[in-house]
Order: C-alpha cells, then sequence, then structure tokens
C-alpha cells in the first residue's frame, strides 16, 4: 500500500508538478494537498498521513507557522520542507528542523525546473526516508538550562576521574537525517574544558553548515565554528564540517589542521564523513571517540573500519529508539565496531566520560 502523502503550497502550479513527481512513484500517493497552513492544519488535526511535503512562504499561515502549531498542540507529523527557501534561506531551514521537520529538499524557482531528473530523485529519495522515519517528539523550552546542568555534573564527575583518561584525543562525530534537532542534545552539553578537539561531519548542502555551526555556538559552552581550511585543531572545540567538501585531518610541522578535499561524493554525501575518520589513520592521537548518530545509509562504517585497523578507538552509537532515521549507527552496530550503543540524551556524557576534562 502506497505511502498517505499531504502536500502544501500555495501555487497550484507547483501543487500540480509535485503530485506528478510523486504520483509517479508506486511508493507513494498524494491524498489530499492544501495552498496555506491553515488548511493543512485543518487536514493534520483531523487524519494521519505519512509524509507531509510542506511550502515555507504560504499567505494566512506560512510553513514556519504551521510547524510552530503543530508542536503548540502536540500533533505529530513527518514533515519534510521544500521551498525556494531553503536553499539561501539557512536559518529559516535550521528553523524548520528544531520545529520538527525531519529534512529538506531546495525546490526550484520555476516548476519547469522540478521536472529535471535530478530533482525528481532527491525528492522521491528524501520522501522516502522521512516517509518511513520516526514521529518527531517535542521537547519542552526548558531543555537547554538542563542541559548545563547536566554538563556541570558531568565535568565534576570528569574532574575526579581525569587522570584515568590520558594522552591526546580527539572526538569525530557522524550524523545525518535527524541530526541538526539532535546534535542540540549532544553539542550543548559538552563543556569548554573537555580535553578534545571535536570534528564534526552533518550531511549538508554547502551554505548551511556555517548557520548550524553558528546556531550550536550560541546554545552551547563549548565553542562551535565552521571548520575553515588551515584551522588549527584545539581543545574545547567543535569543528564542522563545510557542506559540498570533505574534511580530513593533516598534520602539518607537528601541528593537526584542517585539510578540504574535493573527490566525488561517498556514500551518495559530500562532506562524508568516511573520509574524515580514515584521514585520522596516520595521526598521533592515542585515542579517538567515534560518535555516528541517525542518519540514512551506512556513511561512518567504512571509515572506522579502516580507522581501527590502525589506530585505538572507542566507538560510541547513537540507538534505534532515539533515531529519527536507524541508519548509519544501525550500519556500524551490526559491522561488529560498535563500543557502545546508548540513547542521545547519553551520548555527551560518555564522550566526556572518555575524553576527560581540562583540569
Amino acid at each position: 500500500m502506497p505511502k498517505k502523502i499531504l502536500l502544501v503550497d500555495d501555487s497550484a502550479l507547483m501543487r500540480r508538478v509535485l503530485c506528478d513527481i510523486i504520483d509517479s512513484d508506486e511508493r507513494f500517493q498524494v491524498v489530499a494537498r492544501a495552498t496555506n497552513g491553515l488548511e493543512a492544519f485543518d487536514l493534520l488535526s483531523r487524519n494521519q498521513y505519512d509524509a507531509v511535503v510542506l511550502d515555507v512562504n504560504m499567505p494566512k499561515m506560512n510553513g514556519l507557522q504551521l510547524l510552530e502549531e503543530l508542536r503548540k498542540f502536540k500533533i505529530p507529523a513527518r514533515v519534510m520542507m521544500a521551498s525556494t527557501d531553503t536553499k539561501e534561506g539557512a536559518k529559516t531551514t535550521l528553523d524548520a528542523l528544531e520545529l520538527g521537520a525531519l529534512d529538506f529538499i531546495h525546490k526550484p524557482d520555476s516548476a519547469v525546473d522540478c521536472r529535471v531528473a535530478d530533482f525528481k530523485d532527491e525528492l522521491l529519495r528524501i520522501l522516502d526516508v522521512v516517509a518511513n522515519s520516526k514521529l518527531p517528539v517535542f521537547e519542552p523550552a526548558e531543555k537547554i538550562q538542563e542541559n548545563r546542568r547536566t554538563t556541570a555534573k558531568m565535568v565534576d564527575i570528569a574532574k575526579k576521574f581525569s587522570g584515568k583518561t590520558p594522552g591526546t584525543k580527539i572526538v569525530a562525530i557522524a550524523s545525518s537525517t535527524g541530526g541538526p534537532k539532535a546534535l542540540q542534545s549532544v553539542i550543548p552539553r559538552l563543556p569548554a574544558e573537555l580535553d578534545a578537539p571535536v570534528l564534526l561531519v552533518q550531511h549538508m548542502p554547502k551554505g548551511f553548515t556555517a548557520s548550524l555551526a553558528e546556531r550550536l555556538n550560541d546554545l552551547s559552552a563549548i565553542g562551535v565554528k565552521e571548520a575553515q581550511e588551515g584551522d588549527e585543531l584545539k581543545n574545547g572545540m567543535v569543528y564542522v564540517a563545510m557542506g559540498g567538501k570533505h574534511m580530513n585531518v593533516k598534520n602539518a610541522g607537528g601541528k593537526y589542521i584542517i585539510h578540504y578535499s574535493d573527490e566525488p561524493s561517498r556514500e551518495g554525501v559530500k562532506p562524508c564523513a568516511n573520509y574524515m575518520y580514515e584521514s585520522l589513520s596516520n595521526s598521533s592521537y592515542d585515542k579517538i571517540i567515534c560518535v555516528v548518530m541517525t542518519g540514512m545509509g551506512a556513511d561512518g562504517t567504512e571509515g572506522i573500519r579502516n580507522l581501527e585497523a590502525k589506530k585505538p578507538v572507542h566507538v560510541i552509537s547513537q540507538n534505534q529508539e532515539s533515531c529519527t532515521v536507524y541508519g548509519m549507527p544501525k550500519s556500524v552496530v551490526n559491522a561488529g565496531l560498535s563500543d557502545q550503543v546508548v540513547p542521545l540524551e547519553q551520548i555527551a556524557q560518555e564522550i566526556i566520560l572518555n575524553v576527560g576534562v581540562k583540569a
């Protein structure tokens, strides 16, 4: 039985084109359409759909306002954003992901361009992930304060055991679908005193990762930035891989720096976490903490396997119950590479306990 899709867009032409694309795939069927957020809210209040394809700019109630109302009334919906805003409007996209949208696609300005094969394939690929993912969980606004209290407790514990995490360490995180929201339960819980640098590959296009890094930095005690070519790795900093390039770690005169490469996409993504992990194979770090979080596909598995052959690694995988999409962590677990499988809420504390904090 095909997945039931609700399509929300104020343009009649765009609705028709998107509907044709979605209905052309036997996995999906557009069973309802809405021209604005108000109509969509009414439909979602009375019916259940496997996924919602949602525009941003609409009259009466726009896409972000609809997500806010769904959150307010705790009406769960699997939403993918499809808007011309999502290419340059990275902030808008991140707002949507925070409010419960699971993924996004840039919709061409012209309905004619929507018929291009690349757009059609990508729309259907993302729609399949969203329609089969877990429903979003709405968290209370007090979460950030709770994060900071938890971090303070973990720092105190880590200081007591500081002598038990000797040597130089580095943390390398991989995440994809569901990642931008899930990372807010991890990065803000890491302290500024963390005794290791943190590398982060989140699958996002060029132009979005700078906004992601800025948002995480605003929420966190630890510093967060979009990694730039030549950045020297420092403890207590998170380096977010730039969209559209592969992030590597390079030894430059005894210092470790960020180096970007432009190989083709790997595992269908760019940046790819496999390159990040493999670039650490010839480093002198005494311990490498690999963290694999929510996301589709298998990015991270091959890279960690190749890294493990040369370096001591400790692998933390997010558990199935807390993942939006249990793909990347599942692949690592099935490959026998995971040392720990933990809920999202425990990932930060395991990182802290494994690498320690500066005295």
